[in-house]
């Protein structure tokens, strides 16, 4: 008999057990309604509220980097700094080595400069200081020498030798000068006398370019004459360069 009433007595405490459908359980988590408070004398949990998560923006630079562009025109300067102060002077170094002769220098480059003239008539002072002309040409280099003025001019500055010849004449005093410009540089001088002779006299000079060399005869205050004929040359007047200034 007790066999026939256990199957009814699983079957009651099965139904017992399951919930009865018009009694809801309660929930715990809410979204739309989570600002609503929940009901007076109510012993539910408040639901925790639900938060936005925040968002940034974040680009990529890689991805938007373009192509090297063409380069820039240069800009202007700018201004000059001020200038230091110069610095001390360093030891001197110690002498280099002698060097290698230089090759023989152009032949054409070497300058010259020379004249050579004479004079076949005689001359008496006059009044005035007066330019001793030549009528002979022996040399004139690249026409140095002025004949119509009986000057040498100077185109090459540098040192030259000067010679002057003359012959006395008797009785007569005979007085002369080498001119540089117009500054007397030598005289050429003979007391009267019942013979005649041979004066000589010569100099160096440094001249410069366009300077003038010439002999002056003396004014008349006393019988002053040299001599000469057209047989023979008496009277000489010669120059040349020695050495120039500018090599």
């Amino acid at each position: 008999m007790f066999g026939m009433f256990l199957p009814v007595v699983l079957l009651l405490s099965l139904v017992a057990s399951v919930p009865s459908p018009s009694k809801a359980p309660h929930r715990l988590c809410r979204r739309c309604c989570d600002h609503l408070e929940p009901p007076e004398g109510s012993t539910a949990r408040t639901a925790t509220p639900y938060q936005v998560p925040e968002v940034r923006t974040y680009i990529n630079m890689t991805i938007l980097k373009g192509d090297k562009g063409d380069r820039g025109e240069r800009g202007t300067s700018g201004k000059a700094g001020q200038e230091g102060q110069a610095g001390s002077q360093g030891p001197m170094g110690p002498k280099g080595s002698k060097g290698q002769a230089g090759p023989p220098g152009d032949p054409c480059k070497t300058q010259y400069s020379a004249f050579s003239v004479g004079r076949r008539k005689a001359l008496h002072s006059v009044e005035y200081y007066q330019a001793l002309v030549f009528d002979t040409v022996f040399v004139n280099l690249h026409e140095h020498f002025n004949m119509f003025k009986g000057k040498f001019y100077c185109y090459i500055p540098g040192i030259y030798f000067f010679n002057v010849n003359i012959h006395t004449w008797n009785f007569k005093e005979t007085y002369l000068h080498i001119m540089q410009n117009e500054q007397e540089k030598v005289i050429v001088y003979a007391q009267p006398s019942d013979r005649s002779i041979m004066q000589s006299q010569s100099i160096m000079l440094e001249l410069e370019q366009n300077d003038e060399v010439w002999v002056r005869l003396y004014k008349r205050e006393r019988e002053n004459a040299i001599y000469s004929d057209d047989v023979d040359v008496y009277i000489t007047f010669n120059g040349y360069l020695i050495k120039p200034s500018v090599e």
